[in-house]
């Protein structure tokens, strides 16, 4: 059986390349449903967030799956060329992939360190799969410690104190370049979690007037109600736009909701100073075009990365705590998934073993010993016999596991079971000679 992770994220990719294979959860669940009938025995776990696509995999060599199988199978549902992203990819196998779902899920691999809203994500992508039946033993089992891991690297570190989100870095950076954040209209784009984020994040540096837009209106309504600021019309967003001085935008959507042509239409009509406008969407919100208009500045998620690294720096010793414990269960996690192997392993050693004692007993008892008395005394003490050795064998298998780990100890096993069918092979010659 073998553990794979094919993926890109805010590390190797620019946001550019990400918004080409992001999913939304309608397509999530397609894609998987299409790998499980295209590859019916693996395992699969899709993970789409705006700094990252990951695609995790159980199977075994002969279920056809392989790196470039899969790579082929997301660029034709995305209707692109492989060779548009396969460059900003990173391919993990076995431990590799163990150790990075489990750096994930804890967020130490994330843009902004310590931020929670990574382990809904992961749950909501294994949720699905699990939804789609295209999970099994392995990755069901992968994915719960990951969100154990998770669950004491936040316990265990501060990691996840203070502002530690997409969200507050893009909040942290409008403070940056607006010295009075109270003074100024802010628009906030999209009602989901990443929005509910923003609004918190802006109240906490003391904004007096937001306003939420988002597609559904009762939705936004009931944000601006649980929070205490306004909610504007999906179709009035132009006019709200006209007087902000900061936009952030976070809404769901496969196009850009304002390209370069229809944003100049709105600088033109606004009387106010510059205007900054945060895309923290991906696919993106806005044409990056935008950025060349006059007095209007665009940043992306990517662009955010500055402040980001400076949390990181922040929190270097956390950092090391949690891959401490990202490392102690990465060897569980993989003593556990050799001793899978050792199991049917120690079954066929024990089928030669008992192979070679009956050729035996059947070479011995040939002729004149036949009918001998003591037949019936000697073919169970033989079987008694082999059963012992077994039984210190198989003591010998428990130490190498235990000291060289699983991978070492079903080598050992499997290095005897072809010694034994190579004797057996060679009994069973010498009888049909006799």
């Amino acid at each position: 059986m073998k553990i794979s992770v094919i993926g890109l994220n805010h590390k190797t990719a620019p946001v550019e390349i990400r918004e080409k294979l992001a999913f939304d959860s309608p397509e999530l669940l397609t894609v998987l449903r299409h790998l499980k009938s295209k590859f019916t025995q693996a395992e699969f776990v899709l993970l789409s967030t705006c700094n990252r696509v990951e695609l995790y995999s159980a199977y075994k060599p002969e279920d056809g799956v392989s790196s470039d199988e899969l790579i082929k199978f997301l660029a034709e549902f995305h209707g692109i060329e492989s060779s548009s992203f396969k460059d900003y990819l990173y391919i993990h196998n076995d431990e590799e992939a163990v150790k990075h779902l489990l750096t994930v899920a804890s967020s130490l691999d994330s843009m902004v360190v310590g931020e929670d809203q990574i382990i809904g994500q992961v749950k909501e992508s294994f949720r699905l799969a699990s939804t789609a039946r295209t999970t099994g033993k392995v990755l069901n089992r992968l994915f719960h410690r990951g969100f154990t891991v998770a669950k004491k690297v936040r316990t265990k570190t501060s990691i996840s104190s203070g502002r530690v989100s997409v969200a507050g870095v893009a909040v942290e950076l409008a403070k940056q370049l607006f010295s009075d954040m109270s003074e100024a209209k802010v628009v906030v784009i999209g009602a989901g979690e990443m929005g509910e984020l923003l609004i918190q994040h802006l109240l906490h540096v003391e904004c007096k007037d937001i306003t939420v837009v988002n597609r559904t209106q009762e939705r936004g309504e009931d944000m601006a109600n649980k929070y205490g600021i306004k909610a504007g019309a999906w179709q009035e967003l132009e006019e709200q736009l006209i007087e902000a001085d900061i936009a952030i935008a976070s809404a769901g959507g496969q196009d850009y909701l304002f390209k370069k042509e229809s944003f100049e239409k709105i600088t033109s009509r606004r009387r106010k100073g510059s205007l900054l406008l945060i895309d923290i969407a991906v696919p993106r919100n806005i044409e990056p075009a935008v950025n060349e208009i006059e007095d209007v500045y665009l940043y992306s998620v990517d662009e955010l990365s500055e402040v980001a690294e400076q949390n990181r720096k922040n929190r270097e010793e956390d950092i090391s705590c949690g891959m401490q414990i990202v490392y102690e269960n990465v060897r569980e996690f993989m003593e556990w998934f050799g001793s899978r192997e050792i199991g049917p392993l120690i079954g066929q050693m024990r089928k030669q073993f008992t192979l070679i004692s009956e050729k035996e007993l059947e070479r011995f008892f040939v002729g004149s010993r036949e009918e001998a008395s003591c037949k019936d005394v000697m073919v169970p003490m033989v079987r008694r016999i082999v059963n012992r050795l077994l039984h210190c064998v198989i003591k010998n298998v428990n130490t190498v596991a235990k000291e060289h780990g699983a991978s070492e100890a079903a080598k050992f096993v499997d290095n005897i079971v072809q010694q034994a069918e190579e004797i057996s092979s060679e009994t069973g010659k010498k009888r049909d000679e006799s």
